[in-house]
């Protein structure tokens, strides 16, 4: 395996490891850049495509085929288990609940995602000369693929001082958000929405069945603004996926990209406005969804429940995650994202254990020796 240069900014998603970053573009001004050519690492905040967010794709100098697409493991340092705090107590989250189902009751909304955020103090650094120094993203990463692997781990860390705008990312993303490859009549898309989560297959519910069928409705919706009329199909309904501590139910959609977005001169600037943001965190009807979230919820998500992923213009590919067991660093506080879909059969009590079991793991893994998270 070749070294590589961690220091001056680096990715990794999908067996691939890039190095030496060039550029950032803003995908929501400028994607007719991605078309241009080249592999690019792209962070799209829940928020971005005009709700205050951003979305921004990262060219390197190098970009690797690994097998692996190991990171070195030089340690993680994180915060302590009993430093970490959340934007809601249980008192308020459970609130948020009652308050969605009363908007169901009312024909509002049939369902929405009400997240909170995990947040823990963790400052910079400073190495022997007294040169600052941000948290080891690569260490965190290699930290979470050897206790948590995920299909679609991710992490990118372009640091303060490169010259290019900076980022800090490190995913453990179990849910496929969007993947374009080529197909015998042109380019496809699919995505693979998450809905139902239980620590064992015996505890999936209807509840979570229904939600599952209502959120792939949702993401076919969506994919038809940008496919071939009669190509989007479910490929793949309520299916069990396995990942450490718990399983999910996972639906796959696919549709043959429509000719005058494949001729476009940013396509993906229409693919991610159609499609943005991702169904499974935002709710249905997605519209009314992300209103209901705005006023629930109170810090934004940023990265978690975004898109963390790659898109290589030469060959046509590209595979983006939906940015959900996600850890993001900036301003000295790392963090993390949890929610749950709520819909008119949720308990309260119920949806804010949900949002428990999907922290526990991967925030005992970023926390240093302490009492657990509760």
């Amino acid at each position: 395996m070749p070294l590589h240069d961690f220091g001056a900014g680096w990715a990794r998603f999908g067996g691939r490891v890039a190095t030496g970053v060039v550029e950032c573009v803003d995908l929501a001004t400028d994607a007719a850049r991605i078309a241009d050519g080249g592999t690019w690492f792209v962070v799209a905040d829940f928020e971005a495509f005009g709700r205050g967010g951003r979305a921004r794709a990262w060219r390197f100098a190098e970009v690797t085929h690994e097998r692996a697409a190991a990171v070195p493991d030089t340690g993680w340092l994180g915060p302590s288990h009993d430093a970490w705090r959340s934007t809601m107590d249980r008192a308020a989250y459970e609130s948020a609940v009652e308050h969605v189902r009363e908007r169901i009751r009312e024909g509002d909304v049939y369902q929405v995602n009400v997240c909170r955020v995990l947040e823990a103090p963790l400052p910079v650094g400073r190495d022997g000369g007294g040169v600052a120094v941000e948290p080891d993203a690569a260490a965190l990463a290699a930290r979470l693929a050897a206790g948590n692997p995920a299909p679609y781990a991710a992490a990118i860390h372009v640091p303060h001082g490169s010259g290019v705008e900076p980022v800090w990312v490190v995913s453990a993303s179990p849910e496929l958000y969007l993947s374009l490859e080529p197909g015998p009549r042109g380019p496809e898309i699919a995505s693979g929405p998450i809905k139902g989560t239980a620590a064992t297959p015996a505890g999936l519910t209807d509840k979570d069945r229904a939600e599952n069928v209502m959120i792939t409705d949702l993401v076919r919706n969506d994919l038809q603004q940008v496919c071939r009329p009669g190509t989007v199909a479910v490929t793949d309904l309520l299916a069990v996926e396995q990942h450490p501590g718990l399983v999910h139910l996972v639906s796959r959609v696919r549709g043959e990209l429509a000719d005058d977005v494949v001729t476009a001169p940013d396509p993906w600037r229409q693919i991610l406005g159609a499609a943005f943001p991702p169904g499974s965190v935002s709710g249905a009807p997605k519209s009314s969804a992300l209103r209901v979230i705005d006023q629930l919820e109170p810090t934004p998500r940023g990265p978690y429940c975004g898109a963390v992923g790659w898109i290589d213009s030469d060959a046509g590919r590209a595979e983006l995650a939906v940015g959900i067991r996600t850890f993001w660093w900036s301003d000295g506080v790392l963090r993390f994202g949890t929610g749950a879909g709520i819909t008119w059969g949720s308990d309260p009590g119920a949806e804010w254990r949900e949002t428990e079991l999907k922290a526990a793991r991967l925030v005992g893994l970023a926390s240093a020796a302490g009492p657990t998270v509760g």
